[in-house]
Order: C-alpha cells, then sequence, then structure tokens
C-alpha cells in the first residue's frame, strides 16, 4: 500500500466511523495490525483517533478486551506524540485502560476452572489390532480434517471482535461475515475435543449393488427389528451362513450393500495375509474389516476391533456418529457405554479379567452403526474422514440436576 492508498483508505475508513457503519470495526483492526502507519505517513493524531475509534467499537464482551486493552495501550503512548497531549486527557485514558485491565482481569478470574483435587484422572485403555493408527494417525486425521473445514479466515476472525452497531442488511460485505460454524466454540469442542474413529479405506453403502469399492462387497437384508447376511452366486441371493437360494429381488428396497476400498492412508502400515498371500497388502485389513460387518436391522455394524477399558463407576462413554455424518449421505447411531455388558461367553469374561490392571475396570467395543439418510441410495465416506466420535461423561450416580430455585 502506497502513502496516497493509505491516506484514501483512513478517509474511507474515518467516513465509516461518522456513518456509525458495521464494516469499521473489523477493517479498522485489519489496517492497524497489518500496516506501519508510521511509514505510510499517517500523522500521530490520525493514528490516535483511529485507534480510539477503533478500541471503542469492540463488543462488550470481556473475551474481547485482550485486543482492545492492546489499542488502548498503544493509544496512550501515541498521545505524547500528538497535539493532544493534555494531564487530563491522559487521566482519562489510563483510567479507561486500567478499567478493562480490571475487567479482564476479573473475567479471567471467573472463567478459570481449577480440577478438583479430590478426582483422580481417569485413564481410558484401548486395545485394537493397529494401535499406531487409531490411537495417532487417525487422531491426526480427524484434526487436519476438521482445522481444514471450519478454520476461519483473516478477516472473519477480525470480525469476531465487533458488533452492537445498528445492523444493515448487507450480505454481500465480507469484511462484516462472522457467522460461521468455526466460529460457536461448542460446535468446535463437538469435533475436536472427542476420540474419533477414522478408517483408512473408503467405505460405501449402497441401496444397490453397482459399482462397489474394488476390496470387496458384502450384502445385507435388513429392515426395523430383523437383519440377515447374504452372498450373490450365480445370479441369485443365496443365505450368507449355509448357501441356500432365497427368493429375494436384487432391487428390493430392504438389500443394503456394503464395500469397501483397498487402503487409502500413506501412513497404514501394510501386513501380508497370513492366511493368503496372494491377497495384495492393500486389501488385507480393509477385507477384515469387511468380513467382520455385521448388521442390526436397517443399521450396519462396522468393527474394527477397538475395545476400551474404563473405570464404570467414574465415567461412561458416549459413542455416537461424527457431527458431520449426515453430508455423506449417513446417519449414526448412539449408544452410552456404562458398564461391561454380559453378551459373551463366561470364558471370555475370565480370560478378559486375567491381568492386574484390568481389576476394577468395565470394557466394551466401540462399533459403528450406520444407515442410510432418508432419501439416499448410495453413500460414500472417504478414508480420513471422522466417522465416529467417543465422548467420556461423568457416571449418572457422579452428578444430579438441582432447581436452581434450592440453591438459596
Amino acid at each position: 500500500m502506497t502513502q496516497e492508498d493509505a491516506r484514501a483508505y483512513l478517509n474511507y475508513l474515518l467516513t465509516l466511523h461518522l456513518r456509525q457503519e458495521e464494516a469499521f470495526g473489523p477493517l479498522a483492526l485489519a489496517f492497524v495490525k497489518e500496516n506501519d502507519l508510521t511509514q505510510l505517513a499517517i500523522t500521530p493524531e490520525e493514528q490516535f483517533n483511529l485507534l480510539m475509534a477503533t478500541a471503542t467499537s469492540f463488543s462488550a464482551e470481556p473475551k474481547r478486551y485482550t485486543m482492545k486493552l492492546e489499542l488502548l495501550q498503544k493509544s496512550r503512548q501515541l498521545l505524547l506524540q500528538t497535539r493532544y497531549d493534555d494531564p487530563e486527557l491522559g487521566r482519562d485514558l489510563e483510567h479507561l485502560i486500567k478499567k478493562t485491565q480490571s475487567d479482564l482481569q476479573r473475567y479471567n478470574e471467573a472463567m478459570k476452572v481449577s480440577r478438583s483435587q479430590s478426582l483422580d484422572r481417569q485413564s481410558l485403555i484401548v486395545e485394537t489390532d493397529v494401535p499406531e493408527y487409531f490411537l495417532e494417525i487417525a487422531q491426526k486425521r480427524a484434526s487436519a480434517y476438521y482445522q481444514e473445514k471450519y478454520r476461519l479466515t483473516k478477516e472473519a476472525k477480525t470480525a469476531q471482535h465487533f458488533g452492537g452497531t445498528a445492523k444493515k442488511f448487507e450480505p454481500e460485505n465480507i469484511a462484516i461475515h462472522k457467522e460461521f460454524p468455526g466460529a460457536c466454540a461448542p460446535f468446535i469442542n463437538a469435533r475436536t475435543n472427542a476420540f474419533h474413529i477414522v478408517l483408512p479405506f473408503d467405505l460405501k453403502i449402497s441401496r444397490s449393488p453397482e459399482d462397489p469399492l474394488e476390496a470387496g462387497i458384502r450384502i445385507f437384508y435388513g429392515k426395523m427389528g430383523y437383519s440377515f447376511p447374504l452372498r450373490y452366486e450365480m445370479g441369485k441371493l443365496c443365505s450368507y451362513h449355509d448357501g441356500q437360494v432365497l427368493d429375494v429381488d436384487l432391487h428390493d428396497p430392504n438389500l443394503i450393500f456394503v464395500s469397501v476400498s483397498g487402503i487409502k492412508d500413506p501412513e497404514f502400515t501394510l501386513q501380508a495375509s497370513q492366511s493368503d498371500p496372494s491377497i495384495h497388502p492393500e486389501l488385507v485389513y480393509p477385507m477384515a474389516v469387511l468380513e467382520a460387518i455385521g448388521s442390526l436391522g436397517p443399521f450396519i455394524q462396522v468393527s474394527c476391533k477397538i475395545k476400551v477399558w474404563f473405570d464404570a463407576s467414574m465415567v461412561s462413554l458416549l459413542i455416537q456418529g461424527a457431527p458431520d455424518l449426515a453430508e455423506y449421505g449417513l446417519q449414526g447411531g448412539a449408544g452410552l457405554m456404562t458398564r461391561t455388558y454380559a453378551s459373551d461367553k463366561v470364558e471370555s469374561y475370565v480370560h478378559n479379567f486375567s491381568q492386574p490392571w484390568q481389576e476394577g475396570l468395565s470394557f466394551n467395543f466401540i462399533n459403528l452403526h450406520l444407515q442410510l439418510s432418508p432419501g439416499i441410495d448410495s453413500a460414500v465416506v472417504p478414508f480420513g474422514t471422522p466417522i465416529f466420535s467417543v465422548y467420556p461423561v461423568i457416571n449418572r450416580q457422579n452428578y444430579r440436576f438441582v432447581d436452581r430455585r434450592t440453591m438459596d
């Protein structure tokens, strides 16, 4: 920006301020932060006026006070270089700085959360066939996915600091655009403060057998209350268990076709098949997952053999479809793990509690329950996409909801 351009832009900003335009704050802050105003021949008086006008335009929200305080302090330093230098004005500005500092301090103290010393930090112990992937790489993939998808632009971040002026209908004015999902803390926390299940291959669920992914396909008959695994042989649908030919049309609306691709994640460690060396290593793990896929009514149950151990007396585990799953045409089931469920054989539980560290802990498996959204006939989830999320929550016996009126 040349000095001439800077002068013209400064006049434009001051005009916006006089008109009390909503765009003044974001544009002025960006101008101040991104340029050396002295080098652009903006006089100390003009800089002071611009800084004070910007500081007074911030939203009356404590979380904006850090930026507001920075501008006020810069204004205080500039005051000595201007013809406005006056003891009374200096005192007023100093009082405003101290008030802002006090407000910011009280806000920070109110927002400070101290961890209770009486509570032990809980360990959630994960068992899986590929721990390096699900515990490290998959979490990195999920973080990168959400950061790329919801990262705010520099302009959007600047716009967050301002508001309160009378708004006009200006949908095309990007300087005031700030209502993005990434600006909502609870929205982002649901995506970043969780343990995510991410697959290293593509997953497709469809109502028709056309164009399956290359690593293999499974077929299920599923409707509410009943499901059954099928296979396709010699132009007929048969029982997956005994090969019995069934009178089911290939276009039956209750049929569900599930297929997977080969490994797409370059950081996934490929392994050769122990039973069939002719299988390409990129297909070994996807085929193993596909073989273990089951059904629960209209839901497809994807099992990655991820077992979690936890202290059920302290925490429960909420498992649900990732928040963005609907964008891929799928719905995810939700479940709450509160303890170990006695759904296996006695011998399995004896084996599962044979180690000293297992004493007092519950365990269960994280399975992904997916179904096509209404009106959707085919859905593909690309590799590296968060599919399910796990949220530790306090055990129901460790909290209660209390009527505010009883607290006085």
